[in-house]
């Protein structure tokens, strides 16, 4: 574990019409539901607030890329948010490959007995805990952090 950074993440699936939120705890060993955050002006501001909440030190955006890796329009998405979310949270954003957190998120929750219905209100939740899951251990067995930062708004191209 030579190259872990020791420190809570938070991780976020950007949806269209909800944002997953989880974290993790300090020493990595866990990510955990946090909260499903309506996507709409306010949802910035909330995560911001989730990010002081748990003394978070990055964020991990999911960023939706297709099954051959190419950018898709909620991949612009994405990062947009992951850019407007660090320039209001001060925090620095990292994007990381999601693609098939969603598909495994709704795998889980179907062994688990729940139905795609039932399961529509957290299953943002669970995508942003198997995205931050995977970043995590991606970190702890490479010693590198997961994904690319998302580049400073301020900064210029």
């Amino acid at each position: 574990m030579s190259g872990f950074r020791r420190g809570v993440r938070i991780g976020i699936d950007v949806g269209k019409a909800r944002v997953g939120v989880a974290r993790c705890d300090p020493d990595g060993l866990l990510a955990v539901p946090v909260e499903t955050v309506p996507r709409n002006e306010a949802s910035i501001a909330r995560i911001t607030a989730l990010a002081s909440e748990y003394d978070a030190f990055e964020l991990l955006v999911g960023l939706p890329v297709s099954l051959a890796g190419n950018d898709t329009a909620s991949t612009d998405d994405a990062r947009t948010f992951a850019a407007e979310l660090g320039a209001a949270s001060g925090l620095p954003v990292r994007l990381v490959d999601e693609r098939l957190s969603t598909v495994t998120a709704h795998a889980a929750l179907r062994g688990a007995g729940r139905s795609q219905r039932s399961s529509r209100r957290i299953v943002d939740q669970v995508a942003a805990v198997v995205l931050l899951q995977q970043a995590i251990d991606v970190e702890k067995g490479t010693g590198t952090p997961a994904g690319e930062p998302s580049p400073d708004p301020q900064e210029p191209a």
